[in-house]
């Protein structure tokens, strides 16, 4: 990365080290918000890169927290700037409006994950949830924790749980279910985030005249599902095989093609 660098402030600065105040908000509270997002065809442009959904989360949070709104077509300047290097890229807006974009590849082992399916570990304690979950903010603490105590165990994903035991999403995604010929996933209001993907497949399978059940996930719940994944905008959908937990495990069918319907949102639009 110390080649390309980063977008920080209306600049391309190269090298891997940022500067920030000591007392900045962002540096000692996690006081930004971020999106994340995959570029496909090196274009904000291509739907499935969906600009316009992750400006709106951060157009959103900026509104609720009441912090001073970016220069858009800065932000949307830098992130061309750095797309001919990077197919993810992360755009994080401060209190006072600057912005800050870092690019990464995709992960190697995505095509792997995405045919073959992980192991994930419920994380049942109470200080492994996020911060304000139906946002991302830099305080992203709580999941962090719990994804390395996940790959401590062995497991490659953390799914995170509320007071009663419900599973809510994982440490980087949001949670789906298959069973029945019906699609299941969290509710918002359960305290989950709006995942940008995750609407994009809901919109893709009421398209298809797929049921979708916006239910918690009780203990009864997950047992029943014949197939459960993951998904967020950078790794689409993540199988989970194998959930690890303080008794026995639960096992899942990772494909055979249970997950297709979901699978195809991004196999059509990748042509």
């Amino acid at each position: 990365m110390s080649q390309v660098g980063y977008w920080y402030n209306g600049k391309l600065i190269l090298g891997d080290r940022i500067e920030l105040a000591i007392n900045d908000p962002g540096l000692i509270y996690g006081a930004t918000t971020f999106t994340t997002l995959r570029v496909y065809h090196h274009s904000l442009s291509h739907p499935l890169t969906n600009w316009d959904a992750h400006c709106a989360r951060l157009r959103r949070s900026l509104q609720v927290f009441g912090w001073q709104f970016p220069d858009w077509e800065r932000i949307r300047h830098g992130a061309e700037q750095l797309l001919p290097s990077f197919e993810v890229l992360r755009i994080v807006i401060f209190p006072d409006g600057r912005e800050w974009i870092t690019g990464r590849p995709l992960p190697a082992d995505l095509s792997e994950r995405q045919h073959h399916g992980v192991i994930a570990w419920l994380a049942a304690a109470p200080h492994l949830r996020r911060s304000l979950p139906t946002y991302k903010t830099g305080n992203y603490l709580g999941g962090w924790l719990a994804l390395q105590k996940a790959q401590q165990l062995g497991a490659q994903e953390a799914i995170l749980v509320d007071d009663q035991g419900n599973w809510l999403e994982t440490s980087t995604g949001n949670l789906w279910g298959a069973k029945d010929d019906c699609w299941w996933t969290p509710p918002i209001d359960v305290g989950i985030l709006p995942g940008v993907a995750r609407s994009q497949l809901i919109n893709w399978l009421e398209q298809q005249g797929l049921e979708i059940r916006q239910f918690p996930w009780n203990q009864e719940r997950v047992q029943e599902f014949d197939a459960i994944a993951y998904t967020n905008s950078v790794m689409e959908i993540i199988p989970i095989h194998t959930v690890l937990t303080s008794d026995q495990p639960f096992e899942y069918r990772s494909l055979s093609g249970v997950l297709a319907p979901l699978q195809c949102l991004f196999v059509e639009s990748k042509k």
